[in-house]
């Protein structure tokens, strides 16, 4: 089927369901109708094949689906998806708010500039006439009170009248369209400097609010009422959590539960938690920049009162420039004014799908089921499990990323909004906060949190299995597309408000560790060439040089005395004591000479003889 063929069947589908709905007393935009046609069209259960032209009875079938899901008021599915879809159409981030409402603006202004700007005026009357409207857009750009009250306008067009005359409108209307443009807006930020000025100074500032104090009033106002919503949906979300974990132990009451559509409650209390979550971070944004404004505009008036004091006249290169500031600082005021009004509404209308707890829930029935089960928060399960890391030692392919090892930790986009995957998918559906102390698995160039260590052990093992378990069960209840973020799973169901932010999620870890390295002082050789010279006019000059040398002889002369005249020079070594030493000591002795005469008493004869004994050793023995 041709795409324009296509799109022309699915819109004839859409408007037959809204006129359906219609012809009930239900009233369905658009935006909600498409998305529950994917919604059926995705879940196998109704027996949809994506591949095929749809026929008369698939249309028929598709039709009567929708309408009777979009009619079933008790079913906290369907809340949850007019809940998402009211968020998509009504909220954008900050940024685009801003941008849109200054566009909005713009046009609003554009018919009166151009009223001004393409005027033709001559006359004394004309003349007086255009001034009028130029005092009447400057109280409209400004947003100062209203063009129609006269005190207002008397303020404005004397302040206009002090830095534009009307004697200047001739000069003004010589200038371009561009130019002409660009001096209204100009004039318009001095003018309603001024008037600020004069309100603080007490000499004026008729039909202008105290801005800065209305907001500071709102802002802890809203806050209060967004923080004790909030506090409502985590308590129920924590209850139903709690009982969801006894029916997973005990298979027999899940039957008994069947009809209460308990887990279709809990997304709904978890999506609400979630928006309010987002409303309240804008709302914070909003106190921040509201702070440092006021600081800012207080500056200003100090400045200016300094530089004006008691003075009757002021160069308006002084002046001019801290009126403009004045200016766009008041216009940030009512810009941080009306989104705070917008994220208000909304609050406010988010509230209204949350109608069928009550019904379903009643008190009594959820004091029965919470029979000997431990309500716990979110917080407590995190500290349940805050020592039991995940070890490294396990896991030889898979990456984990830890607090301490990973610079940017607290910014990674944690897959399924950081809730645990593997709880969810083997208990059908429950959801549990993961716990980024525990470990952060990196698989396929995504993060997954867990509840407990069992469950990242189990869920590494064949992440893909989990994964696809987890994309089945979204088909079932089109609501988990959203709430678990899984947008890049199912294209067609992408929120418009997170179209542009698809691939902006993706933020790489920044790991952590010890390193060091070593470079060698020189890998290679030096290939400096000395008498390189990059210079031509050196070059040139060395050339000339040797050329010249070429032409030249040396002489040299001498006599037989000048040989005498060249100073000599002679060093010598002083003396030194010296000594020497060897290795070992040695030494000689001679043999004592031991020589003995016997018979030197005598005997018998009375002749003495003697003899001689020498006992002396050699020399060599001793």
């Amino acid at each position: 089927m041709p795409p324009t063929q296509a799109e022309s069947v699915i819109k004839n589908i859409i408007r037959e369901i809204g006129q359906e709905c219609a012809a009930h007393g239900d009233i369905v935009s658009e935006t909600l109708v498409a998305f529950m046609v994917k919604a059926v069209v995705l879940d196998p259960s109704n027996g949809f094949n994506m591949d095929r032209t749809l026929i008369k009875s698939d249309v028929q079938k598709l039709v009567k689906l929708c309408v009777s899901r979009l009619l079933d008021s008790k079913n906290p599915s369907l809340d949850t998806i007019k809940m998402q879809v009211y968020f998509d159409m009504n909220y954008t981030s900050r940024e685009e708010f801003l941008e849109e409402h200054h566009r909005v603006l713009e046009s609003r202004l554009s018919s009166v500039s151009r009223e001004i700007t393409d005027n033709r005026a001559c006359a004394r009357e004309e003349l007086e006439s255009l001034y009028r409207k130029v005092v009447s857009y400057v109280l409209l750009r400004s947003g100062l009170g209203s063009p129609t009250d006269i005190k207002i306008v008397r303020e404005a067009t004397a302040a206009l009248q002090s830095v534009f005359p009307q004697a200047e409108l001739g000069t003004f209307l010589t200038l371009s369209k561009k130019d002409k443009e660009h001096q209204l807006k100009e004039l318009s930020m001095i003018v309603t400097g001024i008037r600020l000025f004069n309100r603080d100074c007490g000499k004026g500032g008729e039909g202008i609010d105290d801005l800065p104090a209305i907001i500071h009033e709102a802002i802890p106002a809203i806050t209060q009422h967004i923080d004790s919503q909030l506090q409502i949906a985590q308590d129920q979300a924590y209850r139903y959590t709690a009982i969801l974990e006894k029916v997973t132990k005990n298979p027999l009451m899940s039957v008994e539960l069947q009809p209460y559509m308990l887990k279709e409650a809990l997304y709904n209390v978890r999506q609400y938690e979630i928006f309010l979550q987002i409303i309240l971070s804008d709302i914070i944004t909003c106190a921040q920049e509201v702070e440092m404004m006021t600081k800012q505009l207080g500056a200003q008036l100090e400045q200016l009162k300094m530089i004006v004091k008691s003075k009757t006249a002021v160069p308006t290169s002084q002046v001019f420039p801290i009126f403009i500031s004045l200016s766009n600082l008041w216009t940030s005021f009512q810009d941080e004014s009306v989104l705070i009004s917008v994220l208000s509404s909304l609050t406010a209308h988010l509230e209204r799908f949350l109608g069928t707890h009550e019904v379903l829930f009643p008190e009594k029935v959820i004091q029965d089921l919470l029979e000997e089960v431990t309500v716990k928060t979110d917080v407590c399960r995190i500290k349940e499990h805050m020592e039991d890391k995940v070890h490294l030692v396990d896991f030889r392919k898979q990456e984990w990323l830890f607090p301490e090892t990973t610079a940017n930790f607290d910014k990674l986009l944690i897959q399924y909004r950081g809730f645990c995957p593997y709880t969810f998918a083997t208990t059908d559906g429950l959801l549990l906060p993961g716990n980024p102390a525990i470990g952060i698995l990196k698989h396929k160039e995504k993060y997954y949190t867990f509840n407990n260590r069992d469950a990242a052990y189990s869920f590494a093992e064949n992440p893909e299995n989990y994964i696809d378990i987890i994309k089945e069960k979204a088909k079932k209840n089109a609501e988990l597309i959203q709430l678990l973020e899984l947008h890049q799973q199912f294209e067609t169901l992408i929120p418009y408000s997170q179209m542009k932010d698809v691939d902006k999620h993706y933020i790489k870890p920044i790991t952590k560790s010890e390193t060091s390295t070593q470079t060698d002082t020189h890998i290679l050789p030096p290939t400096i060439v000395r008498s390189y010279e990059w210079n031509e006019w050196e070059l040139r000059r060395k050339a000339i040089k040797l050329a010249n040398l070429h032409h030249k002889v040396t002489h040299s002369v001498q006599t037989n005395l000048s040989h005498m005249r060249r100073e000599n020079s002679s060093q010598v070594y002083p003396a030194k004591d010296a000594g020497t030493q060897s290795l070992r000591e040695g030494s000689t002795r001679v043999p004592r000479p031991q020589i003995y005469i016997a018979g030197l008493r005598g005997g018998q004869t009375k002749v003495t003889k003697g003899v001689k004994v020498n006992l002396t050793r050699a020399v060599d023995e001793t």
